[in-house]
């Protein structure tokens, strides 16, 4: 369904939360209501944000996977799910002494090079997804120009084996689950669509749309406060995209070539879209003072919204109350 579009409205002033690396690509807060994220040289951090605008936040590491980790997602008993673009998904606790369990690194044989997010239900089970099967993390924006759907949706059960729901989709990224966990969601960032998987009753393995056309790329996903999602959007919808996708593949194959030589740059802007579980937008916030560049990460905690970045070098936070 194509979400009801409210109107935008501006994000409220963020606040900065400066790190001494990175890409932190994702934000979830742990039960403390401290933020957990990932940099581009493998550290985990652990922030507790500051009581009031412009005071101290105190960042802790807490891990190293060795590897790039992108989303993430705390377990029910306080651990972590990292998915790490290099090593694929791992659990870790980030108050143990142990390292990190390497919970699947390869998907129908091949090995898993593109972990992107995952979400766990209360039974154990584990859903990730792969954005890519050709492009690694470095050439994302090569698969997103290419338009070639790659992407998985894949379930990880129990002490079973990674099992592909959905394949076919266009750089499959964040992942979420219904509050009852009658479905879960996966953002395809190139479609500018949310594609949800029905889970139990008789709708059971099958796929719809739950939002088509969103006015920005979405990335990561959580659930927010209200029941719904809130969707990060990496960037805005682009005229010179939308025909690029239009036009036969070998045009694109080459637009990809030659994005390789030249990567983009990233969007001077940030912004967030919370939808409700039919799919309908509740509302949107956009940055147009350039706060913020590329926001691929969101969530909210006692109506503080925190915000993730694969470029900046900092996590930023606003009120919304």
């Amino acid at each position: 369904m194509s979400p009801r579009r409210p109107a935008p409205a501006p994000l409220p002033r963020l606040h900065r939360i400066e790190l001494d690396g990175t890409g932190p690509e994702d934000v979830v807060f742990d039960h403390a209501g401290r933020v957990l994220t990932g940099l581009g040289d493998g550290r985990l951090l652990r922030i507790e944000l500051p009581r009031r605008p412009g005071g101290p936040a105190h960042l802790a590491e807490i891990g190293r996977t060795g590897g790039r980790p992108l989303g993430l997602d705390l377990l029910a008993d306080g651990r972590l799910l990292v998915c790490d673009a290099q090593r694929g998904l791992l659990r870790f606790d980030p108050d143990g002494t142990a390292g990190f369990d390497v919970l699947a690194d390869s998907v129908a044989g091949q090995p898993l090079r593109f972990c992107s997010n995952a979400v766990a239900a209360s039974d154990g089970t584990v859903y990730f997804t792969v954005s890519s099967r050709r492009y690694g993390l470095a050439d994302w924006p090569s698969d997103i120009v290419e338009h070639r759907p790659t992407g998985l949706l894949v379930r990880l059960a129990p002490g079973g084996e990674p099992e592909v729901l959905l394949d076919g989709l266009q750089f499959a990224n964040g992942v979420a689950l219904a509050p009852d966990e009658s479905f879960v969601v996966v953002a395809e960032t190139g479609a500018r669509r949310l594609t949800r998987w029905w889970l139990p009753g008789a709708e059971a393995g099958r796929h719809d749309t739950l939002a088509r056309d969103l006015p920005g790329f979405p990335d990561n996903m959580s659930r927010s406060p209200g029941g719904g999602f809130w969707v990060a959007l990496a960037g805005p919808r682009t005229a010179p995209l939308d025909w690029l996708h239009r036009t036969a593949p070998p045009v694109r194959r080459a637009a990809a070539a030659a994005l390789r030589l030249l990567p983009p740059l990233p969007a001077h802007a940030a912004g967030v879209v919370e939808v409700d579980v039919r799919g309908r937008g509740i509302r949107q916030l956009a940055d147009a003072g350039r706060q913020f560049r590329m926001a691929t990460g969101v969530a909210e905690r006692d109506g503080r919204l925190v915000l993730g970045s694969l470029v900046e070098d900092a996590i930023a936070w606003c009120d919304l109350r």
